[in-house]
């Protein structure tokens, strides 16, 4: 892929170097995750962009994630107004984890956070977010789910209080095609949207997200680290990105150092962030600078 695309093609009608040099364009495009495997770009998407790891990967007394025990969870409890859960065991494991779930029923808790039995999951995880996923992707985060060693981790149940409410992104209510993936600020919609940003960096009302506020930031979240609290990522020219170059917001994400140099605050897994493409991370720039300006 790193040669000419006229390269061996002298001998070639015009349409066929033409023909060449599109195809090569649309890989080029594409990225990288056409040479993966399914469990390769599924472990690129669970451990980099969607971070699954943050909530269900428990974490040795350091604050890193405990990598024996990955993705077996428990390493946290959400005890909210609607439900009292515990991150979920979601390694192959037959007794303790999804380990008996068919792909159909991974994919539909990610798609509709309905387990197997029916019952509804409680929507920490953020499965409102991930209608956006494209068909290849969540087949390969399924693929690599299933392929991670199943640990044997028993997790309290959860306890549902009242109703639920599920709320969905706007733009984020159906799947996305790979042709949208050419575009750099879709693509970046996608990531974003997949890696379920705004979760955080938009603000709650009654424990519902007030899109029209899409971006603006402002909740807080205790930890060992004091209490964060979300920034503006809107593009906004001084309460939010506007400013920043390309290189600073690349900085923030997987640096977790701001324009000025000063370092932010967990909880943000910029590590995990660290492992995404420059073409990934180019295209969530595109995105973030389409997002309306909010003071």
């Amino acid at each position: 892929m790193d040669a000419h695309p006229d390269a061996g093609l002298g001998w070639a009608p015009k349409f066929v170097t033409r023909w060449a040099i599109g195809c090569m364009a649309a890989i080029a495009v594409a990225g990288s995750a056409l040479a993966q495997t399914p469990i390769e770009r599924g472990s690129y998407l669970v451990n980099g962009v969607l971070t699954c790891g943050n909530c269900h990967t428990p974490r040795s007394p350091s604050g890193a994630w405990d990598m024996s025990k990955q993705l077996s969870g428990r390493p946290r409890t959400w005890d909210e107004v609607t439900f009292k859960v515990n991150a979920a065991n979601i390694t192959p494991d037959f007794e303790t984890g999804i380990g008996k779930w068919g792909d159909a029923d991974i994919k539909r808790s990610l798609l509709s956070g309905v387990r197997p039995n029916g019952a509804q999951i409680a929507p920490i995880t953020p499965y409102g977010f991930y209608k956006v996923f494209t068909p290849a992707d969540i087949g390969a985060v399924v693929a690599y789910l299933k392929s991670v060693p199943a640990v044997s981790n028993a997790v309290e149940p959860p306890v549902y209080k009242a109703a639920m409410h599920v709320d969905i992104p706007p733009g984020a209510d159906k799947a996305m095609s790979e042709a949208d993936m050419t575009d750099p600020a879709k693509r970046g919609f996608y990531l974003v949207t997949i890696g379920h940003c705004m979760e955080c960096h938009t603000p709650l009302v009654n424990d519902v997200h007030d899109y029209a506020q899409l971006g603006k930031g402002g909740q807080p979240f205790p930890g060992p680290w004091g209490v964060a609290v979300s920034r503006n990522i809107t593009s906004h020219p001084t309460a939010g990105l506007g400013a920043w170059s390309d290189a600073e917001i690349k900085s923030a994400i997987t640096q977790g150092v701001r324009k000025d140099g000063t370092k932010l605050n967990p909880p943000m897994a910029f590590s995990r962030y660290a492992t995404m493409t420059d073409q990934d991370l180019s295209a969530i720039v595109a995105y973030l600078r389409t997002v309306p300006p909010k003071e």
